[in-house]
Formats: structure tokens, C-alpha cells, sequence
């Protein structure tokens, strides 16, 4: 008798611990709505880190630890990887797949050796189907052989839709939807403008990088370039100045100075020493949306109090909007894990 108390007193306390466990309260506060606009500071079915980079001869000096977590407590979560060379636009591809509040980490050096581009993160089904698993989010740890460095959260877009249609096992492409919330297979809208918010200048020792990438086009076949952009410099005094240039390479990356932007009078007459300002951009081309990022170096860090190193996702200024909807193919095959 007192053995079965016993027992059933055991029992009794482990049925408490597994019910405290799968009842246990959610983190507090409200979800970020799906339609929220797309944001580094949310999480989402498919993120975009901006740059990640390695050398294969000196990958001490330059390289990039990509971090991916699934924040879901209970959904696990197959993952397309997507590795956009910024040069040539081709495009590697891997999966990985995470448990429930799983987090995964990686070098550049070690799954894509010598490249320097963008990565595209896709959350699937166990056909390989786009899927909304709202639950991701990541960052990316990226260092130059040019003495550039810096930690950039992945920019997130959440799925839109409750059932992705139009896929099946036979399929072989999917297409996501950048577009309202009533669309099918819509994800959030993606940037058209995008802006750095301080423009630092060159005399007091300033290397700003600036990383524009194109995403919209066929991740099956390869991403086509940015094609004409147009910007808008403007000095702390208010005043603009125009300036255009155009890239064949679905990332665009250069040191801000005078040979670019190409503006008249050039960039160091416009940000003198010790003044800032600040740019935005945008594509002639609506059929993709544009996002990026900027890094600067100042070797003067540990010398001057106004010297500063660090990077971050350029601002959002406007979204393509329902009527210049983008559109993002994927081949579909069924993941390896």
C-alpha cells in the first residue's frame, strides 16, 4: 500500500512538471504581426544577411560567422541556404534544419570558401515548398582583409500567407510574392529607397563602405544585376546633390570618396573634415527590391575620441508597393536532413 502512494505520488508530480513544461506561459507582450514592414529587429520566414565574406589564403583576416536561430518553441524548421556571389551573381545553395529553439552557427570560410556576396535564408517544407515559419531571425559576424568589421542582424520578411499554394512534391520552382497581405504566396513588400543616416568624412581618417544588393530574379539560374541607381548626397547644411552610377553585379560595394559617389563639386568638398551628412538610394529598376549595408574603418580609434568602427543595415525609406510587386524563384527539392 504505502509503495502504491508512493507511486502515485511520483506519478502525480511528474504529470505536474510535463503539464508546467508544454503549458507554460508565451514571452510577454504581442507578436510582431505578419504584415509588420520588413526589419532587422523582427523575426521571419525568410531573412537576408547583407554581406558575408572569407578568403581562402588568409581567412584569419577576413571572414564571416553566420548565426541562424529558430526562435519557435515547438515548430522545427527546414531552411533553404541561398550564397549570392556578388560578382558573378551565381548562386550556391545548402539546407539546414533546426529543431525547436535551436540556434546554429558557421564560417563562410568553411561552406563557401572565397567568396564574398550575400546570403538568402528561405524557411521549407520537408518537400522543399516555401512555408510561413515566421521564427527566424540571425546575424552575421564579417571582417575584411581592409581592416572593415562589424556584426549585422539579417533583415527578416515574414511570410504573409497560412497555406503557400501552387507547390507540391513535383514541383521544381516556387515563386515568393513581395506584396500585400491578400496576395497569394505574399511576403512583406521590400525597400525601394534606402538611406545611411551619417555620412562621415574622409579627412579625419573615415573609410565608409558602402553594400548595396539587388534581391528579386531566379535563385535557380542566377540574380541579375542592379542596373541604374540614383542618389541624393546631402551636406549637414541641408543641401543636395544628385549623382548616378550603374552596376552589372547584383552587389555593389565601394568606399565612399571623391570617385564615388561622382557628385559636382566632389565628396570631400561636400563632407569637409569633421562635418557628416547623409545619402539615400534607389533603382531605376522597380522589379526587385534593394537592401545593404555600410561599414566604416578609422584607423585613429584608439587616438581620436571622434573616431569610430562598426557597421549596419542601411535605413528603409520607402516599399515597393502593389504595383510593382517583386517576385523570388526558387528550385524546389526536398532538403538532406
Amino acid at each position: 500500500m504505502r509503495t502504491s502512494r508512493m507511486y502515485s505520488h511520483v506519478f502525480s508530480t511528474l504529470v505536474v512538471v510535463l503539464l508546467a513544461v508544454s503549458i507554460r506561459a508565451a514571452d510577454p507582450g504581442q507578436i510582431v504581426p505578419a504584415n509588420s514592414p520588413i526589419s532587422d529587429q523582427k523575426a521571419g520566414s525568410v531573412l537576408v544577411y547583407n554581406v558575408y565574406t572569407s578568403s581562402i589564403t588568409s581567412f584569419l583576416m577576413q571572414n564571416s560567422r553566420i548565426s541562424l536561430t529558430n526562435t519557435s518553441e515547438f515548430i522545427p524548421a527546414f531552411v533553404h541556404l541561398f550564397f549570392v556571389d556578388g560578382a558573378s551573381c551565381s548562386v550556391a545553395d545548402s539546407y539546414a534544419c533546426l529543431t525547436p529553439n535551436q540556434t546554429i552557427s558557421f564560417l563562410a570560410a568553411d561552406l563557401d570558401p572565397g567568396i564574398t556576396g550575400y546570403l538568402v535564408v528561405v524557411a521549407v517544407d520537408n518537400r522543399g515548398c516555401p512555408v510561413k515559419h515566421n521564427f527566424l531571425i540571425g546575424d552575421v559576424f564579417v571582417k575584411f582583409a581592409s581592416g572593415h568589421f562589424g556584426n549585422l542582424a539579417a533583415v527578416s520578411i515574414a511570410a504573409q500567407f497560412d497555406t503557400f499554394t501552387g507547390c507540391t512534391a513535383s514541383s521544381t520552382t516556387a515563386t515568393l510574392v513581395f506584396d500585400a497581405p491578400n496576395v497569394p504566396n505574399s511576403y512583406n513588400y521590400l525597400p525601394r529607397t534606402v538611406a545611411i543616416s551619417s555620412v562621415a568624412d574622409k579627412a579625419t581618417g573615415n573609410d565608409m563602405l558602402l553594400i548595396l544588393n539587388r534581391i528579386g530574379g531566379n535563385l535557380g539560374t542566377g540574380i541579375g544585376g542592379l542596373g541604374n541607381l540614383f542618389g541624393l548626397l546631402y551636406d549637414d547644411g541641408e543641401n543636395a546633390f544628385s549623382y548616378t552610377f550603374s552596376s552589372s553585379t547584383c552587389q555593389f560595394r565601394s568606399p565612399l570618396s571623391n570617385n564615388f559617389p561622382r557628385t559636382a563639386p566632389r565628396f570631400e568638398t561636400i563632407i569637409t573634415a569633421g562635418r557628416s551628412g547623409w545619402t539615400k538610394l534607389s533603382a531605376e529598376n522597380f522589379n526587385f527590391g534593394l537592401l545593404g549595408a555600410t561599414f566604416n574603418n578609422n584607423p585613429n580609434v584608439a587616438a581620436a575620441p571622434n573616431a569610430f568602427n562598426g557597421a549596419h543595415n542601411l535605413h528603409v525609406m520607402t516599399l515597393n508597393n502593389a504595383g510593382s510587386a517583386v517576385n523570388l524563384i526558387i528550385p524546389v527539392f526536398p532538403p538532406a536532413c
